[in-house]
């Protein structure tokens, strides 16, 4: 029964099939043509936007990157006038922090009250000290700039050392007073 179908199909189709031959060369142009098609490079004005992209992502990433590492301008320290005020400032900063560390180990719940005190002032002239920095940068190393800078680093020990004198003598009175009361 299929054997008849498909004879009958046939049949059917007996004139309409192409049965010529196809010209000289063609398997040969339809190859060319494919191969053509294949092989066929972008247009050039596709291609610009690769590097244009690179560029552009380069460029965000170095603004990015400089609101992230913007440094502080520097300004002059004491140390930078002479040899001289790099010794002093050497000093003023040791004695500073040793007074410093002083004041810490004090710091008990009957003296937080004046260690606070004293490292919000000591904060104070530290920022003063900053602003002499920036002085002292645009003055030129002016002498009166430099003896400022000078008394601030004294100030600041002074004000260390009266702390500290103060929080001894209220020790000194606490223990007499804890003495007498025995």
């Amino acid at each position: 029964m299929k054997k008849d179908a498909i004879d009958e199909l046939f049949k059917n189709l007996e004139g309409s099939f192409d049965i010529h031959e196809t010209a000289n060369g063609h398997q040969k142009r339809f190859l060319t043509k494919l191969q053509n098609k294949t092989t066929k490079e972008e247009p050039k004005n596709k291609t610009w936007w690769k590097p244009l992209s690179i560029a552009a992502s380069i460029a965000v990433l170095l603004a990015v990157s400089s609101l992230f590492l913007k440094t502080t301008p520097t300004y002059a320290e004491l140390a930078s006038v002479s040899p001289e005020m790099k010794e002093t400032q050497s000093f003023f900063t040791s004695t500073i922090s040793e007074e410093l560390q002083t004041l810490k180990s004090f710091n008990t719940t009957e003296t937080k009250e004046l260690v606070d005190d004293a490292l919000y002032q000591l904060s104070i002239l530290e920022e003063e000290y900053e602003s002499l920095k920036i002085d002292l940068t645009e003055s030129g190393n002016d002498k009166r700039v430099i003896y400022a800078m000078i008394n601030n680093f004294q100030n600041r020990i002074e004000l260390l050392q009266q702390v500290i004198e103060t929080i001894e003598e209220i020790k000194t009175l606490k223990n007499y007073k804890d003495e007498t009361t025995l």
